[in-house]
């Protein structure tokens, strides 16, 4: 998705409003823009803050104007006002040190808001930027960045070659998504991995379609919610619908990989699972003071045995939903200890379609646990096969006798996985490599040349994709747990 998440979008119900009463240009340099354009309010979504008189003279901001004069006046070049005052906003927001507070220009916060709402064209994946770097939350299901092999904490080092150390979420974001069918290429470094790896994207469009069910064994329905977009409640609320009339007697709800999104999606999609009237989430502002969301019975409760399903990539909303049906109805969490985000984010919108998005508090469980930088511990661990972890091999690199490289030692991983012996998984392709790969190709009907490349990479990915999905361990485990509760 190449977005931040959990943003409580405040831009069509304003709190506050700031009238400007005349052409001051003693004011915050933040607001220039939209003088120059006449602008007579503007929202601001500040809680309950009363209206601000901005006729008032504003004295600590007398360096950031005679800077701002100084430049203007005496600049050996001319100069873009447009991009100086994006400058001091972005400045502004910088200053926060705060990796989920942003300034994006009109292009970005047409991306950012297409990325709640609508389809997008990208590659799919959820960033942030921790201590400079631009880092991996989640691939969104089914997206090229998922088939890719991007996984939670990848660090992005370059973009096509050029290094994104120190841009924003939303600079990264720019750089990174694309129109469909072109191609972007991410400098990948992984946790736990000396080198680095170089993995080609095809960007696609990313749907909006945020639900998916399916009926397993036994009676027991999965439903996977990939993240908390504006129509996902409804969304949810049909699935459930068709594996009820399918005969569901138990639930998986698979939060894995979801980056987060929506405040008020996740409260709803709470009130499915909790009790009427019990806390879903606390809402705390930077004075102490907490706001309880309560579960209301706006939906039709399933009322089946549920067992939630998290990772390391469950971030925000996602995890707000998890501590609220553990907390509040008891229900049990399968998996990893989830990202662990626990703020609020609101987008406030400007008249020449830029905006700002800013934390405006921090969300706590229903027992007043902060999960922040902690995340949320499953009540049953179980971790996925180490070769779930495995990047992508890219088709286009031929594999054979006597190579070196990454690539190799990935192929090398993968035949084990599936059963074939390479013999070693150092990256250096020998003969008994060789043996391993041709042993492969005549299982699958293809040409037994001893070589990977193209067709034959493929269909090593697609071999090992089926034996995680047949083999999803924590999914395994969900079933294991929800069935005792069945009986």
């Amino acid at each position: 998705m190449e977005n931040e998440n959990l943003n409580q979008d405040a831009s069509n119900n304003p709190s506050g409003f700031i009238q400007m009463k005349k052409f001051h240009f003693v004011m915050l340099m933040f607001f220039i823009v939209f003088l120059a354009a006449g602008i007579t309010t503007f929202a601001l979504a500040f809680g309950d803050e009363k209206a601000v008189d901005v006729g008032v003279e504003r004295n600590e901001f007398d360096k950031l104007y005679s800077t701002y004069d100084t430049l203007q006046k005496s600049y050996y070049k001319e100069l873009d006002q447009t991009k100086l005052v994006d400058g001091a906003i972005n400045g502004m927001l910088e200053a926060l040190e705060d990796p989920y507070s942003d300034y994006m220009n009109e292009e970005e916060a047409k991306s950012f808001h297409q990325s709640i709402s609508s389809s997008f064209e990208g590659i799919g994946a959820e960033i942030q930027e921790k201590d400079g770097y631009i880092l991996i939350v989640s691939p969104i299901k089914g997206s090229p960045a998922e088939k890719a092999g991007l996984k939670p904490n990848d660090k992005v080092l370059q973009v096509d070659g050029e290094s994104i150390q120190g841009l924003s979420t939303t600079e990264a974001v720019m750089k990174i998504r694309g129109e469909k069918g072109t191609t972007v290429e991410l400098l990948i470094q992984r946790p736990g991995m000396e080198s680095t790896m170089t993995i080609p994207i095809v960007r696609d469009t990313i749907p909006i379609e945020t639900v998916y069910g399916e009926m397993l064994e036994d009676g027991i329905g999965k439903v996977q919610i990939t993240t908390f977009s504006t129509n996902t409640t409804k969304e949810l609320v049909d699935v459930l619908n068709d594996l009820q009339q399918q005969g569901m007697k138990g639930l998986i709800l698979d939060l894995r990989q979801n980056p987060g999104g929506l405040l008020d999606e996740a409260v709803k999609i709470s009130s499915l699972f909790v009790p009427e009237g019990e806390v879903v989430l606390q809402v705390e502002d930077r004075e102490g003071k907490k706001k309880l969301f309560k579960s209301s019975k706006d939906n039709s409760n399933p009322n089946l045995p549920l067992v939630v399903v998290i990772d390391k990539g469950s971030a925000s909303a996602s995890e707000i939903l998890s501590a609220a049906v553990s907390e509040s109805a008891g229900i049990p969490l399968v998996g990893e200890k989830s990202f662990g985000k626990g703020t609020v984010q609101r987008a406030q919108d400007f008249s020449d379609g830029s905006n700002i998005k800013f934390t405006t508090e921090k969300w706590l469980t229903p027992k007043g646990n902060w999960v922040h930088e902690n995340g949320i511990k499953p009540d049953y661990e179980a971790a996925l096969p180490e070769y779930a972890s495995l990047p992508i091999v890219n088709p286009e690199a031929e594999l054979t006798l006597s190579s070196s490289s990454n690539d190799v030692k990935t192929a090398q991983k993968m035949l084990k996985a599936l059963g074939y012996d390479p013999g070693r998984e150092d990256g250096f392709f020998d003969e008994k490599t060789k043996a391993a790969v041709i042993q492969f190709q005549k299982a699958e009907k293809l040409d037994p040349t001893g070589t990977l490349k193209g067709d034959a990479t493929i269909k090593l990915m697609d071999k090992l994709r089926d034996k995680m999905k047949a083999n999803d361990t924590q999914i395994l485990k969900a079933i294991e747990v929800l069935k005792q509760q069945l009986k």
